[in-house]
């Protein structure tokens, strides 16, 4: 007997089937049956289902003689159903990986509740994945087990049959089916809910629901909508054959009504002929199920008295007044926002019309937060300008990351344009506001993030794939407002003046926001780690992957839970990932993946880390500073290289372990191969070759250049022979043992 029957019923879903069976045939949990239910489809679903029942034992292929409609489809899924959980998943959608296993772990862990309940999301065409708005409900913490009285707010969720496995004993005793006609999980999902003995929650998105732009049947415009009337009627029917369910129906009521009036207000779904006869029916159901009781928001309360009124007019003439103040709050706002634009524009321009304050400067990072080289620069002028003024433009969410002696200004606020206009200096690692106009006298610098691997700048042109619209004569313009422009290394140099063509001048003085890994001893890395809950003794990744530019959703290339299963428990991993298309994907972090993609300040992360695991990432220049290993993951080197293009070829020339695919990867670990004799050598190579000025002094060249006009005298690189050693971790018992080779 299997653990699970996962019934697929499939009616013209011919062009999703293959990935909704695959879905699940790529299940680490292998314990399953899959029953294929074609219901007379009139397209290749039939075909399909046979195709796959021949090349795997595990799936069934049933076909109905006739249409029947999706509940009557379901039910004779359900009387092949051999397993102990009946899982139900719609021909067009898919199982997430893992999901099987996940819900097979948490029914153990439960002891077998009557139903468990996960989580889904949205996605749509696009590529783009919404997670359930209400996941919150789904929340574990409480009694594993529970009765419907105990948590009612469950019934919030949507109550369709697929966000759940039931237990089929339970199923059977009871003889729950399925009805015809649309609106089928509403008899099914109300009553089994009310009747469960015991019901388990999972905090996991399992399912992925896709949302078709057309074909969908209960987007079609249809007189079968009117199936939700007899589909309330079994409910009620249910509850008043079992007089303990009585409670219920205060809540089953509001949330009729709710399911009324949205349809209702579907402009797609009911024909115009026919929506003076479906409010009549609905306030006829409205007025044969009253049941006072049931909190209504104070927002539904007209809505659903005009229903069981009968109000028709009246409640069109509400919706359409609530429409046209909706779309009036919107334009008031727009004008709000256009008038503002003016205003801000003219203040520009007044202010820069005024001095320049010659002691003033203001910076700015990519993201908004105080971090990379513009940082380092701006805590290195305050301790060497006199009388210097500096500023730090940031969102008020990153506003506790600026020191208190630096000025905050909030993007686009007034405050914020006076100074671009008046500050006699300009920093940023991207680029300023496009309205920006340089005045005399300002003195911009640019100091980029980091070395370019990937092509940048004008090099972009002849890759649409990377570019992405990028504006060139826009990218252009800001590029000529720059008065120096800061490197790291000559071939950041060579990469720049000529993908970034302009006057300005290069100062090859290294890279700030380098300094701190020779400046920060074992005692503040040791502070570091604790903060970010990096466990004692432990091995802690940093794992920090690019964006895939030829790939409009992002997708995981790195199974990290696995990764953390073979590493085995002295391993964590900080994971510092670009937002994916997955909304949240499984159940809550896996307690040795520390998730620290909002963490602002990458050289933190690099400073609290054993090793680097990354790609393309302009992090591992920076990184090989503090000599420690470095593993490349280039599972798809030549689709990036297609897309993006790269300034050489990384895999001849890395600064350390190469795996070329993800069994690559975990083999290198599980071997130590990642910190050997051959990691170390390529290290010292890209180290000397890319990081000639990092010596902790770059920060105060550049001050003393830009800042201060010096131009003899400055600090010559330290050369890397008599360099101080490298920030060291806190032990070298435990997660420091053997790191440094």
């Amino acid at each position: 007997m299997p653990r699970f029957s996962v019934i697929v019923p499939a009616f013209r879903v011919q062009a999703y089937l293959h990935a909704c069976l695959d879905s699940v045939l790529a299940q680490s949990f292998k314990d399953y049956e899959i029953v294929v239910v074609d219901d007379c489809s009139p397209d290749a679903c039939g075909p399909i289902a046979d195709e796959y029942a021949r090349r795997d034992h595990r799936v069934t292929a049933l076909h109905l003689p006739r249409n029947t409609g999706l509940g009557p489809a379901r039910n004779a899924g359900m009387g092949r159903a051999a397993g102990d959980y009946l899982i139900f998943l719609d021909g067009d959608d898919t199982l997430l990986p893992d999901a099987l296993q996940i819900i097979a772990d948490r029914i153990d862990a439960t002891g077998e509740p009557d139903v468990l309940m996960y989580d889904y999301a949205r996605t749509y065409w696009t590529g783009r994945s919404v997670r359930n708005v209400l996941a919150a409900h789904l929340d574990e913490g409480g009694p594993a087990r529970f009765r419907l009285t105990d948590r009612p707010e469950l019934l919030q969720l949507l109550m369709v049959v697929w966000n759940k496995a039931y237990r089929r004993a339970f199923i059977e005793a009871e003889g729950f089916t399925f009805p015809p006609g649309y609106y089928e999980d509403t008899p099914w999902t109300y009553p089994v809910l009310m009747s469960a003995g015991s019901i388990a929650v999972l905090d996991a998105v399992c399912v992925s629901y896709r949302q078709r732009r057309r074909g969908n049947i209960l987007s079609t415009t249809s007189e079968k909508h009117f199936d939700v009337f007899d589909q309330y009627d079994r409910v009620f029917a249910f509850i008043d054959s079992r007089p303990e369910l009585a409670l219920w129906r205060p809540v089953i009521f509001r949330r009729m009504l709710d399911h009324y009036s949205a349809l209702f207000a579907s402009r797609d779904r009911l024909p115009h002929h026919s929506r003076a006869a479906f409010f009549r029916r609905a306030a006829a159901s409205c007025r044969r199920y009253r049941t006072p009781g049931a909190p209504v928001p104070r927002r539904a309360l007209l809505r659903h008295g005009l229903l069981r009124l009968g109000a028709r007019r009246t409640y069109q003439a509400l919706s359409g007044a609530q429409r046209l103040g909706g779309r009036l709050r919107r334009g008031s706002a727009a004008v709000r926002r256009a008038v503002r634009g003016v205003a801000l524009r003219a203040h520009y321009r007044v202010q820069s019309r005024l001095p320049l304050r010659s002691r003033d400067a203001v910076f700015a990072a990519r993201g908004g937060g105080y971090t990379g080289s513009p940082a380092a620069i701006e805590a290195k002028v305050r301790e060497l300008v006199p009388g210097v003024r500096t500023a730090w433009i940031c969102r008020a969410a990153d506003a506790h990351t600026v020191p208190t002696g630096t000025r905050q200004l909030a993007p686009g606020s007034f405050a914020h344009w006076s100074a671009l206009a008046r500050s006699a200096y300009l920093v940023n690692d991207a680029a300023f506001d496009r309205g920006l106009v340089k005045r005399r006298g300002q003195v911009l610098l640019q100091t980029h993030e980091g070395t370019p691997l990937r092509t940048v700048g004008t090099d972009l042109l002849d890759r649409p794939a990377a570019a992405r619209g990028t504006d060139f004569e826009q990218l252009l313009r800001s590029v000529d407002t720059w008065d120096f422009s800061l490197s790291a290394n000559p071939h950041s140099t060579l990469v720049r003046e000529r993908a970034y063509p302009s006057a300005y001048l290069t100062l090859e003085y290294g890279s700030p926001r380098n300094d701190v890994y020779h400046r920060t001893g074992p005692a503040d890395v040791a502070r570091l780690r604790e903060t970010l809950g990096i466990p004692a003794g432990s091995t802690a990744l940093l794992y920090a992957p690019v964006p895939r530019d030829y790939r409009r959703v992002q997708r995981p290339a790195l199974d990290l839970e696995r990764l953390v299963r073979v590493l085995g428990p002295q391993f964590v991993v900080l994971a510092r990932a670009p937002r994916l298309a997955d909304p949240g994907g499984h159940r809550a972090p896996h307690p040795r993946i520390i998730d620290v993609s909002g963490h602002r300040s990458v050289e933190t992360l690099a400073l609290a880390s054993d090793a680097l695991i990354t790609d393309y990432a302009s992090l591992m220049f920076d990184y090989v500073n503090l000599d420690r290993p470095v593993v490349l993951h280039l599972a798809d080197v030549e689709a990036y290289e297609a897309a993006r293009g790269t300034y050489f070829d990384i895999t001849t020339f890395p600064p350390g372990i190469v795996a070329r695919g993800q069994d690559e990867l975990f083999d290198i670990f599980a071997t130590d191969h990642w910190r050997g004799s051959r990691s170390a050598q390529l290290r010292a190579a890209f180290r000397a070759r890319f990081c000639p000025y990092d010596d902790g002094y770059a920060a105060e060249r550049v001050v003393r250049r830009v800042f201060l006009g010096e131009t003899d005298g400055l600090p010559l690189p330290v050369p890397s022979t008599a360099r101080r050693a490298p920030s060291a971790l806190p032990s070298q018992d435990g997660a420091g043992a053997g790191l440094r080779s």
